[in-house]
Parts: C-alpha cells; structure tokens; sequence
C-alpha cells in the first residue's frame, strides 16, 4: 500500500467559525495546527509519523517555521494543505506546505518547515535516516516549488523590551510533555491589541523553537519593533529550579 501512495499528501480542512477572529478568516495559531496536522497525516499514513516513532520511544520537534499566505482562509470555507517532504538529513528533514481554497482554487499561501527527531527519554535529537533504514527518502519531492524564502535568521536587538510574562498551565502541554509549537503562536499573537489587527495585516510569520518549556515555567515576553513594518519577538523562561533566563523562542513578524 505504502508505495501506492503519492509523495504529496493533500488534506481537506474547515476553518470553523470559533477558529476564525473578528476578520471571519481563521486566525494564525489555529491555520498553524492545520499544518502540524497534515504534517503528522502524511508522516503517519507513509509508516514514519507519531504512531510508529511512539513504539520506539522517539517523536518529531518541530525547529522552525514560516507562513507566508496573501489571504487567510474564510470562516466555513474548505480548503486545502498539501504536504511533502522537501529533504532529509541525518538531523533534520525540511517539509513544505502549500495552502488552497477548495471553491476557487486559488493559492492563499505556502510554509515551510525544519524538523528534528529526539529521544523522549533523553530528549536529544536521534538520527533520522536511521529509523526504518531511512525510508523518509522515499518520499522526498525536490520538484514540487515552494516560492517563499526558507525559515532566516531572526535577529533581536537591544531595543528589546519585556512586554509580558506568562505561567504555563495545562493546556499549553501536548503529548510530548512540553508547551505545543501552536502555543507559542497564540501566546504571541495575544501580545498585541485588536486595534493593531485592524491596521496591520500579517504577511509572513517566521518562529525558531530554541528549547522545550515545560509545566509551570514562566515564559518572558520581549518585543523588538525598532524595524518598520516588522515586530520580532524573543521568548525567555525561567522555572523554580533556576530563575536564570534561558531562550526558548525568536519570532518575526513581517506587515
């Protein structure tokens, strides 16, 4: 069955009404989960997702991700992820997206993604091309264009400000034990007021995940808006083991 299956997985999706902001178009965090979701569909249904990499103690982390969409999808619209994978190295394998109304057709936007895979025990990256004999590269697709820059560098400056602090709760950890990649989106995204949304509409969202954070750290917020037309966003934690900053995230925001 397995070699039956195409390189790129297609997924139909519904932007439903309490997933959609005051725009009536579903809102980044959530259009985020999309992603993650087609992504552990293809991954699973070609025998090296979540449901395998469970039996031997291992799981995907996801490294880095961008968005980049010229139109959000509508409220109780369908639409569409297409996902494949791009490369896969011995630490990190690179995965594509590309996001489509299912009524018109049209193209509303693409990403691209970096993965690790890590230990659960350890928590250290383990090597990808080692699981099943390296069956990922099977499915690799170098041909399917992805027009959007690959995941930069984020750059914070000194004229970054602490804007918030926020304790992690329950519904910030996932399966793996530690606060989901959407999370981070949300939290962010709440750092600025509705009113900015009226004026400012998100062209491309860049994040970096630099650490794991668990329950009940304390997550600091800073804000670098120093560049026009650009916020970036550094997230630090602290825990009641160590109250010494340690980097978990770098997000850049482009208007």
């Amino acid at each position: 069955m397995k070699e039956k299956l195409p390189l790129i997985g297609k997924y139909s999706m519904l932007a439903e009404p309490f997933h959609c902001d005051f725009n009536h178009a579903i809102h980044m965090g959530r259009l985020g989960n999309c992603m993650l979701n087609a992504a552990d569909f293809h991954s699973t249904e070609r025998g090296f997702g979540m449901l395998y990499l469970n039996t031997i103690n291992k799981t995907w982390v996801l490294s880095r991700l961008c968005v980049e969409m010229q139109e959000m999808p509508a409220q109780n619209s369908r639409f569409s992820i297409e996902t494949w994978v791009e490369n896969a190295k011995r630490f990190f394998t690179q995965r594509n997206f590309r996001i489509t109304d299912e009524k018109s057709g049209s193209v509303l936007g693409y990403g691209r993604s970096v993965w690790a895979l890590i230990d659960f025990t350890t928590r250290q990256p383990t090597d990808i091309l080692a699981v099943r004999d390296g069956d990922i590269t099977e499915w690799i697709n170098p041909d399917m264009a992805c027009p959007i820059a690959p995941p930069g560098r984020v750059k914070v400056t000194n004229e970054a400000r602490l804007v918030a602090s926020v304790s992690t709760k329950y519904s910030d950890i996932d399966i793996n034990g530690h606060v989901n990649s959407v999370k981070y989106i949300e939290h962010i995204m709440d750092l600025f007021p509705l009113s900015f949304y009226k004026e400012n509409r998100i062209r491309r969202f860049d994040i970096a995940y630099v650490a794991e954070t668990y329950y009940g750290d304390t997550l600091n917020f800073y804000i670098d808006d120093s560049v026009q037309l650009e916020k970036v966003i550094r997230i630090t934690k602290t825990s009641n083991e160590s109250q010494e900053e340690t980097e978990v995230v770098r997000c850049a925001m482009f208007f």
